[in-house]
């Protein structure tokens, strides 16, 4: 360890392997150091069964759930959208080259105590139970609008002006009802709460556009899943960076990260040994003095022998339970993934229910949820503080991520992602390099 590096990263969670491999490809000269045997950090994929209930501290009934090899059950799952940040990133890294992907079948919203389709085109307005007859028309206006408009064409955006006028006066000037207005904003434009109404129109509208983009690549529905689990992603992007000089050490304590005079990050130490580098990226677990507890995060994984009701008996899916209609400040995530994705044994599938916590019975919270996946075979709940960091970075040199919010898709892991590498170099990653889609190889 006694090099000197341009950048030392901590912690083996998604959001540092991704960044590893960003730095790596841009140059950099990268030490990677995580206390854990293991990689994914909080974000990591258990495997076999028997370790997820002894980690719940729950006796593994014998023979009941096949073999247990067969299981990687993910403690923070989230899906990717297909036309995405995360697939962009993985495709203009060549991280594709060691996953591979499968569609999630369904994508759902809750109303009223049922689920319905998340109607994404002109056809599926008209034939959704969404909504009357009057207000399917509308809706498919507003879907036309939105498909029609190009942020560069001001022509497409008719007589309205979404840089300057916010998503509700949109919506009021289609004449969409509280209830549309509810899915748009939640299932289809993907925001947690409600404070995007009062921000410009051209943010939701392209939201609503990436939701389009992605589920016209596969058609079921906008999301990816990677085979085997989450836990493939941050070893991809870990190869990634071995092969542009990285280097990785596990099972390495860390006792201190080392400071000059002024309170910039000149080095990391483990025992006796100190690595030395220009740079700190790292989790908030490493880091407990620069950073404060913004919530509470509820998950609880759920194993199931049956598929969701009212889904067409799909293996995998999505369900966006939007707060108002379940009287929260915040929405509940329900997702399903089963041996079709290589994680689970046959006949079975993974639930996951979570959200934001709003108070002091965070299970009760989840109950609606809960709910849809009934009956549950074992239940698994967990209950994690949401760190975000106090310090940006730009004196100490440490750069901290943001813990995993309660989302089940990962346009936020992602943001988080970008705006530290833009912090930590100066520069936004530049997307306009990506030149294959996804699944091809390298030429």
């Amino acid at each position: 360890m006694d090099e000197e590096y341009d950048a030392i990263v901590l912690g083996t969670g998604l959001k540092e392997c991704i960044l590893s491999g960003m730095l790596s490809v841009s140059g950099k000269k990268v030490l990677h150091i995580d206390r854990n045997k293991y990689y994914g950090g909080e974000s990591a994929s258990i495997t076999p069964l028997e370790d997820l209930f002894s980690r719940f501290g729950v006796e593994l009934p014998e023979g009941k759930y096949g073999r247990g090899r067969d299981w990687n059950v993910d403690l923070i799952p989230k899906f990717l959208m297909a036309h995405g940040l995360l697939v962009k990133l993985l495709i203009h890294t060549g991280v594709t080259r060691y996953l591979e992907f499968k569609s999630v079948e369904g994508s759902y919203v809750y109303k009223g105590g049922k689920i319905s389709k998340v109607p994404v085109d002109q056809k599926e307005a008209l034939a959704s139970d969404l909504m009357g007859m009057f207000e399917k028309r509308r809706f498919r206006n507003f879907l036309i609008y939105v498909q029609d408009f190009i942020q560069a064409d001001p022509k497409t955006w008719k007589d309205f002006d979404p840089t300057n006028k916010s998503m509700q006066e949109l919506y009021d000037k289609f004449g969409l009802d509280k209830n549309t207005q509810d899915f748009t904003g939640h299932a289809l434009a993907l925001y947690r709460d409600d404070d995007y109404l009062a921000e410009p129109a051209v943010k939701t509208i392209n939201r609503i556009k990436l939701y389009s983009d992605s589920l016209a690549r596969y058609g079921k529905s906008p999301y990816l899943y990677p085979m085997y689990g989450l836990g493939e992603l941050p070893q991809g992007f870990a190869r990634l960076s071995a092969i542009y000089g990285g280097t990785y050490m596990l099972d390495k304590p860390i006792d201190e990260i080392v400071y000059d005079g002024s309170g910039k990050a000149v080095g990391v130490r483990s025992g006796t040994e100190v690595a030395k580098c220009k740079q700190v990226y790292c989790d908030p677990t490493y880091v407990p003095d620069k950073v404060r507890i913004k919530g509470k995060v509820v998950r609880c994984i759920c194993l199931l022998d049956h598929p969701i009701n009212n889904t067409k008996d799909a293996l995998s899916t999505q369900i966006i339970i939007p707060q108002k209609q379940v009287g929260r400040r915040s929405d509940i995530y329900v997702s399903l993934i089963s041996s079709t994705h290589q994680v689970s044994a046959k006949g079975w599938f993974i639930g996951m229910v979570s959200t934001t916590v709003e108070s002091d019975n965070p299970e009760a919270e989840i109950r609606p949820g809960l709910e849809l996946l009934a009956p549950i075979a074992q239940k698994f709940v967990s209950v994690s503080d949401y760190y975000e960091p106090t310090d940006n970075g730009l004196q100490s040199q440490v750069f901290i991520s943001e813990s995993y919010d309660a989302t089940t898709h990962f346009e936020t892991t992602c943001l988080d992602v970008l705006d530290i590498f833009k912090r930590g170099t100066g520069e936004d990653f530049d997307f306009s390099k990506i030149k294959q889609e996804l699944g091809e190889e390298e030429q």
